[in-house]
């Protein structure tokens, strides 16, 4: 039988769990529209900017389907794959920065990274 105290553990492990995956396939969606937007014939900054919206729309999209499906990965494989998404999250921020008109992919890039931080945290 469980305790009240484990209970609102597990709940709020689930509401972060649910929330880094929401913020993930937001912040795939920004980066998706973003890369699709750059021209791709365009300078070397913008195809950066097309790259790496492009990985970070998969990146986080990987790691929507590992906390969204019932998968066998143990704690220590989903602990690498939010690391590896808050990662490029922010590194894509960062490029998103240096854009016009990115401020709405940069934005979704940092609540991802903080989202898989704030989970993170339950995983401890």
């Amino acid at each position: 039988m469980t305790t009240t105290a484990s209970q609102q553990e597990l709940f709020r492990f689930l509401e972060d769990r649910f929330a880094c995956a929401q913020a993930c396939t937001e912040c795939a969606r920004a980066c998706a529209l973003r890369a699709s937007l750059v021209d791709p014939d365009g300078t070397e900054q913008q195809e950066l900017v097309r790259r790496k919206g492009i990985m970070c729309a998969e990146v986080c999209d990987a790691t929507c389907r590992v906390l969204c499906e019932d998968n066998r990965m143990d704690e220590a494989g989903i602990r690498v794959q939010l690391e590896w998404c808050r990662t490029v999250c922010l590194e894509t921020a960062h490029v998103f920065d240096k854009q016009p008109g990115a401020e709405e992919g940069a934005a979704a890039c940092r609540a991802c990274a903080q989202a898989c931080t704030d989970f993170l945290a339950t995983l401890n």
